[in-house]
């Protein structure tokens, strides 16, 4: 279960199995409060994944090229 412990400037700190995490506020629905309990789902972008790899990779050959 996460719980919404408390915001602090841009952060909301969420408790997660008695430890802190601190999150960006943008990233929790607007008009959650302190006690409520969130879901956060993440999922892998391939899309952004690839185009990443693909600039790291066209870097390192320019970094590492003769």
């Amino acid at each position: 279960m996460l719980v919404i412990d408390r915001f602090e400037g841009e952060y909301a700190l969420i408790e997660y199995k008695r430890r802190i995490f601190h999150i960006p506020k943008v990233l929790v629905p607007k008009g959650a409060r302190p006690g409520d309990v969130i879901n956060i789902q993440i999922s892998v972008d391939q899309e952004a994944t690839g185009r990443r790899k693909q600039a790291m990779e066209k870097l390192a050959g320019r970094v590492f090229s003769d």
